[in-house]
């Protein structure tokens, strides 16, 4: 699935470097490992093999996809959220976990629409720092960006 040295994500600790394979004995059964160094986190974690997708791990995203991204949050539309905080929360989340940037990109946009028009919970407000380091930790790796770079770039997109 993935080689050492490939740039992925994991949906919620962001994008990473695989940087070998490991074997460990979990339960009395024999489970094999992507050990992942993360970009941003400045650690190291284990993602079993056999569950990559399950997780929403994937490859980084190509450049060319990103203007569909760039679409979703230039969109003045939102998606239909719940009312209630810790269902939308949930909903987002949900959303996020799935490791689609696209579906990451519009719980972005969305929280930005919010935030604007009412302000954010405070674990909302988390949520919102969180995808959007997502998206900028994949947008950096796909045009070659620095970090502060593809941070810029994207506040440029969502204005």
């Amino acid at each position: 699935m993935f080689q050492i040295g490939d740039k992925i994500l994991h949906p919620l600790h962001g994008v990473g470097t695989v940087q070998g394979l490991q074997t460990q004995e979990v339960l009395g059964e024999m489970k094999e490992y992507f050990i992942v160094e993360l970009q941003l986190k400045k650690m190291m974690v284990m993602v079993p093999t056999d569950k990559c997708e399950e997780i929403g791990v994937r490859c980084i995203t190509n450049s060319g996809q990103l203007t569909e991204v760039f679409g979703i949050l230039k969109s003045k539309k939102s998606t239909e959220m719940p009312a209630n905080w810790n269902r939308r929360y949930k909903h987002n989340l949900d959303k996020i976990k799935t490791g689609d940037i696209k579906e990451a990109a519009e719980v972005l946009r969305n929280l930005k629409q919010k935030e604007s028009l009412k302000g954010l919970s405070m674990g909302e407000k988390k949520m919102f720092d969180n995808v959007r380091q997502l998206i900028v930790g994949e947008l950096a790796i796909s045009k070659s960006l620095d970090m502060a770079e593809a941070s810029l770039m994207l506040d440029k997109v969502m204005h």
